[in-house]
């Protein structure tokens, strides 16, 4: 079959490897979209994965081709979206219904191969069906949402309400949207791409930024969610939030991040909650996230169309991630078709 293989961070090939033969407890699933997660960029261009050679992608869905002995309920040819973690069953944090904070646990894409590639095998926990007639791209795209609404649902927000989202890539435009399902009575969006707030604007955003302009106009939102994870947009995200108000994380930092004095006398003055959010599960695994983004999806309540900027056949997939490198095109949501 063919995939894009991981040699070394930068070192990405197309080439034909073995098909992997159907296991046991598992079905064998035909990739259909497989979409860039933000953490694959560091992955694949500079820090490198758990494992190389290694196939990345986790943000996939894709048809039954085969299944193995001891999996029932499927049928060859359904559509699956696959959760891309395989968590540690055995866990304490697990058995308390948090199986994203699970210390030891299996992850397609990092730790084993995964969907750049025209073949997975998934195991049965993992198997999720989508409704008849879904788009397998929006299907992919389950992920992304439901990280979205994970992070969401740290903070008790409720309907009139404003929110804020600060870095407008996919997580950040569906957090957007999920705000607005959610009734917020405003919602500022903050990114350093122009193109990027068009998005969130068409997304649902009453109010857009452009990261570095002074924000003191801004409405002081009850929840702010960091989704850029760069040292002044962290800065900023507290900021942004009012007095007994919270900010959820879920950018993931390259460099350290340090709040500066004001920053923090704000968070400390003004008593607001910092919250992290690692991942899309909760309990039963994959979660009410999942279930709820699933039915958003299908429905066309949360739109996804729109952030698909690039489509594209694995073949490209070393030029795309030549591009990231170089930063020489704006990239929301890129897909790739094995």
């Amino acid at each position: 079959m063919k995939a894009a293989v991981m040699y070394q961070p930068g070192d990405i090939r197309v080439e034909d490897v073995p098909k992997p033969a159907v296991k046991a407890g598992h079905a064998l699933v035909r990739v259909a979209a497989c979409g860039v997660c933000g953490s694959d960029i560091p992955r694949m261009l500079s820090k490198g994965a758990h494992v190389m050679p290694l196939i990345c992608g986790h943000e996939f869905a894709g048809f039954i081709e085969e299944i193995g002995s001891g999996v029932e309920g499927y049928a060859i040819g359904e559509l699956v979206t696959v959760p891309p973690m395989i968590p540690d069953v055995s866990s304490d944090q697990y058995a308390r219904g948090f199986p994203s904070r699970s210390e030891r646990y299996d992850y397609f894409g990092s730790r084993r191969d995964g969907a750049y590639a025209e073949y997975v095998n998934v195991p049965l926990s993992n198997l999720i069906k989508v409704p008849q007639g879904m788009d397998p791209i929006a299907a992919s795209l389950v992920d992304p949402a439901a990280i979205a609404l994970h992070a969401i649902w740290k903070a008790d927000f409720k309907a009139g309400q404003s929110g804020a989202v600060v870095g407008c890539g996919p997580i950040g435009l569906f957090a957007i949207q999920w705000l607005k399902i959610m009734g917020a009575k405003d919602i500022v969006a903050i990114d350093i791409a122009e193109e990027k707030l068009a998005m969130a604007r068409q997304a649902g955003a009453t109010h857009t930024l452009l990261s570095g302009a002074a924000d003191a106009e801004l409405p002081r939102c009850q929840l702010v969610i960091e989704a850029a994870g760069h040292p002044s947009s962290i800065n900023q995200a507290v900021q942004l939030t009012k007095a007994g108000g919270h900010v959820v994380f879920i950018g993931i930092p390259t460099s350290d991040v340090a709040l500066s004095t004001a920053t923090f006398s704000h968070f400390l003055r003004q008593e607001i909650s910092l919250h992290g959010a690692w991942n899309s599960f909760s309990a039963p695994f994959p979660g009410d996230e999942w279930t709820a983004s699933i039915d958003k999806l299908a429905s066309g309540e949360l739109q996804w169309q729109f952030m698909i900027t690039h489509d594209l056949p694995l073949d490209e997939l070393p030029a795309m991630f030549k591009r990231y490198a170089d930063r020489s095109e704006v990239a929301a949501k890129v897909i790739f078709r094995p």
